[in-house]
């Protein structure tokens, strides 16, 4: 059995800090993603909801709050939350129903009312916790891990402050190309140099901002799609959700210490490329067959570390790439065409939804000023706190 699924529509609320309810927004992304499929909403028969946790009550209820705000039809009804990795799980539970026979269209939301600022843990005491821990104990903040990975590049890669800003250059001009961005402004090197030191090396520009913002996708069996007149819609064709492998010899967010590799040798290969490794397996391809990327660029050293374990060139080599332009648009695989969190912010729930919707329309050939000429294969990447990995290839 093929596992491949369509995407008949995506559909988004524009990115900023709009000041309303993550259930507006993302109502208004789930109408435009059943507008663009052509799916009247009372033929939706599934409806995953990435959660937010910190809207309140509603938030842990997300599948149900989006049924509700759009009008109770009876459709079944799944919440699920992965951190930042949200998205793809639900993706990943939408596309199991569909192959599995329980739905023939579901509808996959995700929106976020962001605080101000960086994230910090929910409130309580929970010393098992280990994100409020690494708050609690060493009082790092997203940004203090982002700049302990720039400084890990530097040292192993030679990497400089120079070619991080280079990537935060690249995703502006994107950024600046998409009408749902937050950021429509492109800037230069030395604007980002400029900007205020954040965590040493990385300064303002060189770390995503926190935003209101939603996504939504309306997926369907092949079968369906064809019935519906979708004679070649874009296809999802892997969704990876691996977690790491013991043992673990790199600091990796939220934990504060790494395992031992006394008794057992470290895996040969990252946490982060094995995410990207399942989806080239699940889908029969590999980097070389891809026409772009999106990817979660926290930080701009994190892209450029993201280029490696996607497999784009060999480890140390991901500034060489941004340095090149092979990842801008026109490039050899151009990374974040969308303009990535560096444009958009973080909502997290929304997140690894709003990248699928990006590859849906660069494979569509609709993506304008931005289009990747005869894109069709795309990958997204990122990770979730807690071993929550999430990687989705699409193909046309």
């Amino acid at each position: 059995m093929s596992g491949d699924i369509a995407v008949l529509g995506a559909g988004m609320h524009p990115w900023g800090k709009w000041g309303h309810s993550f259930v507006r927004y993302g109502t208004v992304a789930a109408r435009a993603a059943l507008a663009d499929a052509g799916v009247d909403w009372r033929q939706v028969q599934s409806v995953v909801g990435a959660d937010t946790v910190r809207g309140g009550y509603p938030g842990y209820v997300a599948g149900a709050t989006f049924a509700q705000a759009l009008g109770w039809q009876g459709a079944r009804v799944t919440s699920v939350y992965a951190a930042c990795a949200s998205g793809a799980q639900a993706i990943a539970a939408a596309r199991a129903q569909i192959l599995a026979g329980l739905a023939d269209v579901v509808l996959v939301v995700g929106a976020d009312a962001a605080p101000k600022g960086f994230f910090a843990p929910a409130g309580g005491e929970r010393p098992d916790d280990p994100d409020w821990l690494r708050f609690r104990v060493l009082g790092a903040t997203n940004p203090a891990y982002f700049a302990l990975y720039a400084r890990r590049r530097m040292a192993l890669h030679g990497d400089t402050p120079g070619d991080f800003a280079l990537v935060k250059v690249k995703n502006a001009a994107a950024g600046a190309l998409n009408p749902n961005a937050r950021y429509r402004k492109a800037v230069s090197a030395e604007e980002v140099a400029a900007s205020a030191v954040v965590a040493d090396p990385l300064r303002l520009l060189d770390i995503c901002a926190t935003s209101d913002g939603a996504a939504a996708l309306v997926l369907s069996g092949m079968d369906f799609a064809r019935r519906h007149g979708a004679a070649d819609p874009v296809r999802i064709r892997a969704v990876s959700t691996v977690t790491p492998t013991y043992p673990r010899d790199v600091l990796d967010l939220p934990d504060i210490a790494t395992d031992s590799a006394a008794g057992v040798a470290p895996s040969p290969q990252s946490y982060r490329a094995s995410i990207a490794a399942a989806a080239y397996e699940e889908a029969g391809i590999g980097p070389e067959d891809l026409s772009l990327a999106e990817v979660y660029d926290l930080s701009t050293a994190l892209e450029l570390q993201w280029y490696e374990d996607i497999g784009l060139c060999k480890a140390g080599e991901g500034a060489a790439l941004v340095r090149d332009g092979a990842t801008a648009l026109g490039g050899r695989v151009p990374v974040n065409a969308s303009g990535g969190l560096a444009s958009f912010g973080e909502a997290v729930p929304a997140q690894a939804i709003a990248q699928v919707c990006e590859l849906t329309w660069q494979l569509r050939g609709t993506a304008g000023k931005r289009q990747v000429p005869g894109a069709r294969v795309g990958i997204t990447a990122n990770q979730g706190l807690f071993g929550h990995g999430s990687a989705v290839v699409a193909v046309r």
